[in-house]
């Protein structure tokens, strides 16, 4: 299962890979070019890639800082928190909590092929606080996952991604369950502190801490 939560996750941060145009791309068109770019971004490169991890992380910032909401991600995540934390701390956990989830599943992409997202096109209106666009993820040993993601539309008009939802799990209420029990344990600028200078290995812990021995 972790093997999988890491694949699909990393899918999350190829959501840049839709380039912008003038006309705005609707949620599962985005989506489906997520798909298409990154199938002829990641093909063929995969051994160069998993050797240079640094080129691999530098890919994924170029790709999904201007269409994924880092900022209102991170305060879904944060909880009851972000409405007792300040401004600076609310900015020091979002750019550590992001770097860290790039530096944890980055290596996640080096496993997309052409064809392994089939995603359904949007039916009815969207809603600019949440619409969803449902995917299939096909897995190597032949099985499916279904990986749902959800976009708001920003104030700019772009249609930005903020969540992943794997199998009815929500990345957002996973990872919110597992800061709220770090902060109680310690306080929010430790968290972050820890984010900051441990980066992936303390999401791992807090990952192991909530699955249990």
């Amino acid at each position: 299962m972790l093997r999988i939560i890491s694949f699909v996750s990393a899918l999350l941060f190829a959501i840049a890979m839709a380039p912008a145009h003038a006309d705005v791309a609707m949620p599962d068109q985005v989506a489906q070019g997520i798909a298409d770019d990154l199938a002829k971004t990641i093909e063929g490169h995969q051994a160069e890639l998993k050797n240079d991890h640094e080129k691999l992380i530098k890919l994924i910032d170029n790709i999904l800082l201007p269409r994924f909401d880092i900022d209102y991600a991170s305060i879904l995540v944060l909880g009851q928190y972000a409405r007792t934390a300040t401004p600076e701390q609310r900015a020091r956990f979002a750019k550590a909590f992001y770097s860290s989830i790039v530096h944890r599943y980055a290596e996640g992409l080096l496993n997309y092929t052409r064809g392994r997202v089939r995603v359904s096109p949007n039916k009815g209106e969207v809603n600019d606080k949440r619409t969803v666009v449902r995917t299939q993820v096909a897995l190597d040993e032949g099985k499916t996952v279904s990986v749902d993601y959800a976009f708001r539309k920003t104030k700019d008009g772009d249609w930005k991604a903020y969540d992943v939802i794997i199998e009815g799990i929500s990345y957002i209420t996973n990872y919110r369950n597992q800061v709220s029990e770090e902060i109680k344990k310690s306080s929010l600028d430790a968290l972050i502190t820890r984010l900051e200078t441990q980066g992936e290995k303390a999401l791992e812990t807090m990952e192991r801490n909530q699955s249990g021995p």
